[in-house]
């Protein structure tokens, strides 16, 4: 899959929106593959690149999708503010994003969604000594089921969910047999989550990277 990645898309750079200390994992499955990325704290630096990564990390403040904290630790709010300029820059300049755990849950509070802070089934997605993997069924005609079919086996390390999908956004993936929402996608915009970790799940992680990289400018 590397190989096939690396001679059949272009060389967009894409921006890593985060912290350098928390953004290792990335960097090195983008630089394995053969994409260049930066990793940046600057939401101006999107202008100049093809696409956006938003990666994993703590949790979002509540206060951004409307609610008292519930249940939310680990949180950045400096961050966030960042991740969610960042949005608006990339939808400015028409640039592909795709958002990984947090990631994917910045998308869905940019677009007016809400955050679970803690799921009920959060024992079965959370980071125990490594990650939790568990079976997922994957919703035909969706970007997800053209690159894996109905099903694929993922790893998760989170304890919130999705609540309430942002506006635009569609349920491309969900964890079998809790409905805990895996993916999404914009009706309309080149946007992606996954609530997995593809920057570690090897080889079926290349996949999505891969596709990322084809629908840069």
């Amino acid at each position: 899959m590397s190989e096939h990645c690396l001679q059949s898309q272009n060389s967009g750079t894409i921006a890593i929106i985060g912290r350098a200390k928390d953004t290792g994992n990335y960097e090195a499955a983008l630089t394995r593959l053969g994409i260049p990325c930066l990793t940046t704290l600057s939401p101006s630096r999107i202008h100049s690149c093809s696409g956006m990564l938003l990666p994993g990390g703590g949790d979002i403040t509540p206060a951004f999708f409307g609610q008292k904290n519930n249940g939310s630790k680990n949180i950045d709010t400096e961050l966030d503010i960042i991740q969610l300029e960042a949005m608006e820059q990339a939808l400015r300049y028409h640039k592909p994003i795709l958002g990984i755990c947090k990631g994917m849950q910045i998308i869905n509070v940019f677009f007016g969604g809400t955050i679970i802070q803690h799921m009920k089934e959060a024992a079965l997605h959370q980071y125990q000594d490594g990650d939790q993997f568990h079976d997922t069924a994957i919703v035909h005609d969706t970007f997800l089921h053209v690159l894996y079919g109905g099903s694929l086996t993922v790893n998760s390390a989170h304890h919130q969910c999705i609540g309430q999908l942002g506006q635009g956004l569609l349920l491309a993936q969900y964890a079998s047999p809790s409905p805990v929402p895996e993916a999404v996608f914009h009706n309309r915009l080149p946007i992606y989550g996954v609530q997995w970790h593809p920057e570690r799940l090897f080889p079926d992680g290349d996949k999505l990277l891969c596709f990322f990289h084809s629908l840069l400018l």
